[in-house]
């Protein structure tokens, strides 16, 4: 594939990829699975794939701030935690075989698309946020595991934080997308840490997908999306489909 070509399209799927990730998440089950068809192995696409969510959460919740949206300092306790997890799901993800960790891939795509088509309503009315006590302590706990998963591969995890902040903590819509993008930047710098220690990323490619990423992120921050959320699903299920049949199969020398 010629280099430009590549970078138009890890820059046009990182675009797609920080506009949902913000507003929901899943779009790691996009960008995943380009890295390896563009040939990394799959623990270097897991590393190098965090190179462009650092830069996106990094975007978006600046983003919600320009925008008076956060949740400090709840948001910087369920991060802490989270990074601790997340040391520990990263080299969980190293210590894996690129076959198994390409099928494990695969049944989380398809779980996650199962939840976003399947995952109940989040309540969208005035209720009084649960952030202190016995409900900070919950959440603390509740987000190192949530950073292992993290820190292990990320996909789907949007979900995951947005349906725990929203009905454990009772945070509004807006706030619970601010909390998680400040939640996954955390883990985030734990998780890469991990990675670039183990020499598992490239940098290249990595830097021009956050270039999209970044894009996506910041248009999704500052505008709420009201619209386009069928769209979204079917154009996630559709690719998950098609790209979990390719990675089911794939098998390294």
């Amino acid at each position: 594939m010629d280099i430009w070509i590549q970078y138009a399209i890890l820059i046009a799927v990182g675009f797609v990829v920080g506009f949902i990730n913000t507003v929901a998440g899943g779009a790691s089950l996009l960008s995943l699975p380009m890295f390896i068809f563009m040939g990394l192995p799959p623990a270097v696409a897991n590393g190098t794939n965090r190179v462009a969510i650092l830069v996106q959460t990094a975007v978006g919740a600046a983003g919600f701030k320009s925008k008076g949206v956060g949740n400090f300092p709840f948001n910087l306790y369920l991060g802490l935690s989270a990074m601790v997890g997340a040391v520990i799901g990263a080299q969980i993800s190293l210590d894996i075989k690129g076959e198994t960790f390409n099928k494990v891939l695969v049944v989380i795509m398809f779980a996650v698309v199962a939840l976003m088509v399947f995952k109940p309503k989040a309540k969208t009315q005035d209720v009084v946020e649960r952030l202190t006590g016995k409900h900070l302590w919950l959440s603390i706990v509740a987000f190192f595991f949530i950073g292992i998963y993290g820190g292990f591969i990320n996909a789907g995890i949007g979900f995951v934080i947005m349906l725990f902040l929203n009905y454990v903590n009772r945070l509004s819509l807006v706030k619970t997308n601010a909390t998680k993008v400040s939640v996954v930047f955390f883990y985030t710098i734990a998780a890469l840490a991990v990675f670039v220690i183990n020499d598992k990323v490239n940098w290249t490619m990595g830097l021009v997908h956050a270039i999209g990423n970044a894009s996506g992120a910041w248009v999704s921050a500052r505008y709420s999306v009201k619209k386009g959320d069928g769209y979204i699903r079917a154009f996630l299920v559709v690719m998950v489909i098609a790209m979990s049949i390719k990675l089911w199969f794939t098998t390294y020398d």
